[in-house]
Formats: C-alpha cells, structure tokens, sequence
C-alpha cells in the first residue's frame, strides 16, 4: 500500500488533537447545578475553548473569568476570557489571578466553582505571594524554563511562590463546592503538575523548592530566599479540610491522544506501537535514543516488523545554550535526524500538540529521508543548528516545519516515528 508519508504523519498529529479537543471533552463531565451560583474559573492554552464548551451545554446561569494565551481566546458571552503571556507570565495574567480570586471570594456551601485547568496554566494564572514583587516571580519563571529542569520540578518551586497553586485557589472557594475539569499536559497526569495544580493538595515543601533552585544553580531575589527558607510559601497540604469537597476529573491526557493516532496508523495498515506517554529528559538525548531504536527495526526487523509507526508523549526539555530559535521537539527531531543519518527507510514528526513550541506559532517539524541531503545542498549544518538551539530555523530553510496554528488544547509533546 504506497500512502503519502508526509500526509500520514500531519494525519497522526491531528487525531492526536482533536481527540483533546474540549468540545469533545468537556461535556460529559460537567456537574449537576447547584442550588447557589456557578462561578467558572480557570486557566490555560485551552481555558478559552473549554470556557465555550461549558457556555454551549451548561442549563442554568453563570458568570466567571478564564485566562488564556494571547491568540488563544474564543468568544463566550457569559464568561470573561483574558488573554496573557505564556511561557513568560507578565501583568495581565497577574491581574486576572488576583480577579479570580475576588470571584470566588464570599461564597456559600450552596455554590459551585467549575475550575478549568489545562496546559500553559501555570504561567498564566501567576501572581506573587505577598511579599514578592511581581517582577521577581517573571525572572524565576524564565530562567527555570531556560534551566533544564523538569516540569515536575519546575512546578514544585512555582506552587511556593504563587498565590493560586498548590491548592491555594481552592482554599480560597471554601466553602462552595469544587469541581476541577483538566486537561493533562505533563508525564503521569500529576493534577499536582496541570497548571501547577491550583485546586489539589500539594505533598511537596518549600524546602524541596530550595533543592531544586540549588541543584541547577538558580539564583533568585532575596525576599524569594527569605520566603521560601522561612517557609511562608507553604502550600496547601494533603488533609486540609478547605480541600475536602473538591472533584478532580481529568477528562483529556496524553495517553488518549497517542490512541487516536494509533487508529489513524492502524487505518493505514501500519502497526502502531505506544512506548509512552511520559518521556522526559533531555530533548537531544531523547532523540539520540529513539533514533537508535528506530534504525534497530529498519535494519533487523527487531523489536517490530516494518511498516510500523512509534508513537511517544510527554514533556523534554532543553537547556538552553545557543542564542537560536528552538523548542523541544523541533530539538527532539533534529537531534533524532542526525543519529538516523539519512536513513531510506525512516520518517518522523514531533510537535507540541497546542501548536506553539517554545514561543513560536510552530507546532514542531518534520523529518524525511532526504533531509539531510536537502540540508546540505542549501548550505545548512545540523549539528552546528543543534549547538545553537536553532531547530526552528534549520527546519524552516527546508520548508519542514509543522504549523497548525494555536489549537485551543494541549496534551503536550507528540512523536510518531514511521519505520517503512
């Protein structure tokens, strides 16, 4: 069966979004309506879309504010829908944590708070303790991202320091019931680590915080020091009963996505096999490892049989050294392009299945045998664009590069590794 490779894998990518999509997700698990006032809150690159689904299929009156990415609203009539900056936060998304705040302040047993998490959550719903100047949570975010950390602890440090995570904007509902819907972004689907988990109790400490700043060498203000070293930025811990009617449901996640891929492979008479849906580490590294075990299947038929696709999720990282454009997974499929070294029989694509990686609007790349050759007749150097963390551009001068404009949802990195 001949089939159009590079179609084949826009294809996967595209189920695997859709199957996230909130219009889809959202209403089968909205709640009964209360007898008080419904207030809708939330935060996330698919806050606005999920916002829609509830307007679209909610019976009763509503009010409420969500806060989205910039280029990421969509219209809702009863609801507010803010647009801030992500990955980065900056002022706007700090006056709508503190707005929601005011929301769900002064509410009854008799109210419900319907909080709408999805990935991006964390910078945009960012306000400081008090103590802290805004100014100084906007740096730490940055150079957590730039530091080669995990999102688990790059989390861990923002639930210390943000007025909204680690439970805090629960506690703030009390005692109106919770109902958090979320769509999961990170490894293992953490609600602790979606929009760094601002409706569920936090197991972690401040001091936990403090080794993650010392293990990658962070330096941070020091009223931060002071905060955290004192332990005023405590979070909500398990037990707390200001948590003790919250619902957590996460209603899209990784693992679902890769499925529907795996339908679109299996439609093509392609075997698809799931290695995970939470691969961390290094981007480059990652893709060093999955190259090698992509060429063991083109080259020995072990441990799968051509035609087959590889399908993968979870969130890479990329220490930043080089002054390119880049994100993890155009670095994911650089670094995977290089170890596969022109290879006949070996096609990929890795995109951010929310359409921005990194900062860009570029969803990610793709990776055809002659890439490389491509490369080189226009002069281009792979390693050297490695070194640079310049993926984006690199996949750009080939015309390579996947755009699929903001998606409205978001279950993070997305692989699919065509052995043919």
């Amino acid at each position: 069966m001949t089939i159009d490779h590079r179609r084949f894998l826009r294809d996967m990518l595209q189920a695997a979004i859709d199957a996230a999509a909130p219009a889809r997700c959202v209403p089968a698990h909205l709640p009964p309506r209360p007898k008080g006032r419904t207030i809708v809150v939330g935060a996330g690159k698919a806050a606005a879309s999920m916002a829609a689904a509830v307007e679209a299929h909610w019976d009763g009156p509503l009010e409420g504010m969500v806060v989205t990415r910039y280029g990421h609203g969509a219209a809702c009539q009863r609801i507010e829908v803010v647009e801030a900056s992500h990955p980065v936060p900056d002022r706007a998304g700090d006056r709508a944590a503190q707005r929601i705040l005011e929301l769900v302040s002064d509410l009854s047993q008799h109210d419900l708070v319907l909080v709408l998490l999805s990935g991006g959550g964390s910078a945009l719903l960012t306000s400081p303790i008090a103590g802290l100047a805004f100014d100084e949570l906007a740096d730490l975010n940055e150079k957590l991202l730039r530091s080669g950390a995990t999102i688990g602890e790059i989390n861990c440090v923002r639930r210390h320091v943000n007025a909204l995570a680690g439970g805090r904007l629960a506690a703030a509902c009390y005692p109106a019931k919770v109902v958090g819907l979320l769509i999961s972004d990170v490894p293992g689907d953490s609600p602790a680590d979606i929009a760094s988990g601002p409706t569920v109790a936090d197991p972690t400490t401040c001091a936990d915080a403090m080794a993650v700043l010392e293990h990658f060498g962070i330096s941070v203000s020091p009223a931060l020091q002071r905060l955290l070293a004192s332990g005023r930025g405590e979070s909500i811990k398990p037990g707390d009963p200001h948590l003790a009617g919250v619902e957590t449901h996460i209603i899209a996640a990784p693992r679902k996505s890769l499925q529907a891929a795996a339908d679109v492979a299996r439609g093509a008479n392609i075997t698809p096999r799931l290695l995970s849906d939470r691969l961390e580490g290094e981007a480059r590294h990652v893709g060093t490892a999955l190259a090698g075990i992509a060429r063991q299947i083109a080259d020995h038929a072990e441990p799968m049989v051509p035609p087959c696709v590889l399908l993968s999720g979870g969130e890479t990282t990329v220490t930043v050294r080089g002054e390119g454009r880049g994100g993890r997974n155009s670095e994911f499929l650089l670094a995977f392009g290089i170890a596969v070294d022109g290879h006949p029989h070996i096609f990929a694509i890795a995109g951010d299945t929310d359409g921005i990686d990194g900062v860009e609007e570029i969803a990610g790349a793709i990776w055809l045998p002659d890439s490389q050759a491509r490369a080189c007749r226009l002069g281009l150097d792979p390693k050297l664009s490695l070194a640079r963390n310049d993926a984006h551009s690199f996949f750009e001068s080939l015309g390579d590069g996947v755009v699929t404009g903001p998606t409205m949802t978001n279950v993070n990195d997305f692989r699919a590794i065509l052995i043919v």
